[in-house]
């Protein structure tokens, strides 16, 4: 959808221009997408702009490289860690998930904690407490003293998973605000990838130092945060609600060339935040908001909330917290081959990360969520068909390989960067980081669930069983798609807030599945 300009009408109110909000507001994808050149305040922004906010985006996102890393280095340290503390599958379960499960802690205070601070000291805060987990979990003796460093862990990545992509989106101008959103995702991924490889690399030293030395190299991205604190802005939004309207204006002149730009984004992102209306939003509480929602903002919590959950219900953390004992169920033995089968894993997942970055501002958040969850049904379906029916050998082998780093690469190129995109656009300002906080903990809620519980069912009713729920899950992710996920590219982030103010708006801003055929067609041609 393109980019609509703001003008002031006669009485100095600030109007939609382009836009009809009547009942024939619904155009097609491809019939705007020639439109999106056409609006004069959207621009591309300067080589300098750019490079600000792409560092921005960067630093920022340095947080998520420890969710990523986490994830992937316990897939290998749990086997190590069984052999040093003689832990039980139960407890591995346990430690597995009690991070999901605790980091809600931390994504419950991000919140609030990111509205009174600002969001960049929250990213500080997130970094200093992982920081102290990470360095119990490396000198834990027992696996009490283990877990304890795992909670804190774990309300540290909390705290960071959920304000990265808030802080992003408010920063970034709106031709770019997708692709920029999707970073935290790309560095979860280089995280994940980055913990595959320290445990292929330290699995050769003895039991009782190896997985200690792989959580340890986790500390090092938290410490780069340190440093990107003396580089990154204040997001300029947060400086509004904190009536800082001139040191708002500033970071805004950073992201956006045109003055004129800045001022009207001032204007509309001052209307957003209740300075003009401030009767509107006096004395009421967020929480009593999302307690008893008007309708526009139950439909934004029924679409965040939702794909937050469908993201990990569909057993993306299983995949790849258990990735060593999916491989061993489909014929592999041996930890070393264990171990490199699963950098493969994550090479698949780092590598499609991309694609979503190139296309999200291109095609659109709701194709991609199609193409990425159709494609992960038709895997995670496959995946359990194989294990059930082929069995060890090396077919098996290989096509359990193959289902399971197309599982990711789908995940990758939608459902994985595009969820976070959604959350962090679609709320209004005044709500968004503490709606940012309840997705993610709807998020890390149903990935500790997930992860706590896919060994017991796996030995219930088998792993390939287990994927056979995953599909079924996934393909509900499908339907969920096309009814609740209005298209949000090319709008400005107040904008967005208006596709929910009605529910023609809501419905008739659906992409249908026939647009994905017609945008990619239109994009090949160009």
């Amino acid at each position: 959808m393109g980019l609509v300009a703001f003008q002031q009408n006669g009485a100095g109110d600030l109007a939609f221009s382009g836009v009809p909000l009547g009942p024939n507001k619904y155009r097609r994808m491809d019939s705007e997408l020639d439109e999106d050149h056409h609006h004069p305040h959207q621009r591309s922004p300067s080589s300098s702009t750019t490079k600000y906010v792409l560092a921005c985006a960067v630093f920022a996102s340095l947080n998520s490289v420890l969710l990523g890393y986490d994830v992937g280095v316990m897939s290998g340290a749990i086997i190590f860690i069984q052999e040093d503390l003689k832990i039980t599958e139960v407890q591995e379960e346990v430690l597995v998930g009690i991070l999901s499960i605790l980091s809600l802690l931390g994504s419950l205070a991000g919140g609030k904690t990111s509205d009174a601070i600002g969001r960049k000291w929250t990213m500080a805060l997130a970094a200093l407490v992982f920081q102290i987990g990470a360095a119990i979990m490396t000198l834990a003796p027992t696996f009490q003293v283990l877990l304890i460093g795992r909670i804190l862990a774990g309300v540290g990545i909390g705290l960071g998973v959920m304000i990265a992509p808030v802080y992003i989106a408010e920063i970034s101008p709106t031709v770019a605000r997708g692709s920029l959103t999707s970073f935290p995702e790309i560095f979860i991924n280089l995280g994940i990838l980055l913990g595959y490889v320290s445990n292929f690399a330290f699995s050769g030293l003895p039991a009782h130092t190896n997985w200690r030395i792989m959580l340890a190299v986790g500390i090092l991205p938290s410490i780069f945060i340190g440093f990107a604190l003396f580089i990154i802005p204040e997001s300029p939004r947060w400086l509004v609600l904190k009536n800082r309207i001139d040191d708002a204006r500033s970071v805004l002149l950073k992201t956006i060339d045109n003055e004129k730009e800045v001022e009207e984004r001032l204007a509309e992102i001052q209307l957003a935040a209740g300075i003009s209306s401030a009767e509107k939003y006096e004395d009421k509480s967020a929480w009593r908001d999302f307690l008893n929602p008007s309708p526009a903002l139950r439909r934004m919590l029924i679409t965040g909330f939702g794909i937050q959950c469908f993201q990990q219900i569909t057993g993306i953390d299983a995949t790849v917290y258990y990735s060593p004992e999916i491989f061993k169920e489909a014929g592999i033995h041996g930890n070393s081959k264990l171990l490199a089968a699963t950098v493969a894993v994550g090479l698949a997942k780092t590598g499609f990360i991309m694609v979503a970055i190139i296309l999200i501002d291109k095609l659109g958040r709701k194709p991609l969520l199609y193409l990425s969850t159709i494609g992960m049904t038709i895997c995670l379906f496959c995946l359990g068909f194989t294990l059930t029916f082929i069995g060890n050998g090396k077919v098996g082998v290989g096509l359990a390989i193959f289902w399971v780093c197309g599982n990711v690469a789908f995940f990758s190129v939608g459902i994985g960067p595009v969820c976070w995109v959604l959350t962090s656009e679609i709320f209004p300002l005044k709500l968004r980081a503490q709606a940012a906080a309840l997705g993610a903990v709807g998020n890390r809620v149903s990935s500790g669930i997930v992860a706590m519980s896919f060994l017991s069912v796996s030995r219930a009713i088998t792993v390939g069983g287990t994927f056979f729920i995953f599909s079924f899950i996934s393909a509900l992710s499908v339907a969920f798609v096309y009814k609740f996920v209005p298209e949000t590219k090319g709008k400005s982030l107040e904008q967005i807030e208006s596709l929910f103010q009605n529910e023609i708006g809501w419905r008739e801003n659906e992409v249908e599945l026939g647009d994905v055929e017609q945008l990619v067609d239109k994009n090949e041609q160009k």
